[in-house]
């Protein structure tokens, strides 16, 4: 019985561990805000159209 749990246990970190690696290894400052996409949509904006004269 212990063993089972032991086992059930270490399943559960594991996937606590892959849902965790998924959501937070590829950014710097962990999730994205609502005014943070903002701004980058405004960024990315402005890289798509040349600056007028």
């Amino acid at each position: 019985m212990g063993l089972i749990l032991l086992e059930a246990l270490g399943a559960g970190l594991v996937l606590i561990l892959i849902v965790w690696w998924t959501m937070f290894s590829g950014r710097k400052k962990g999730e994205l805000h609502d005014e943070d996409e903002a701004a980058d949509d405004n960024k990315s904006s402005r890289k798509d159209h040349p600056p007028e004269a």
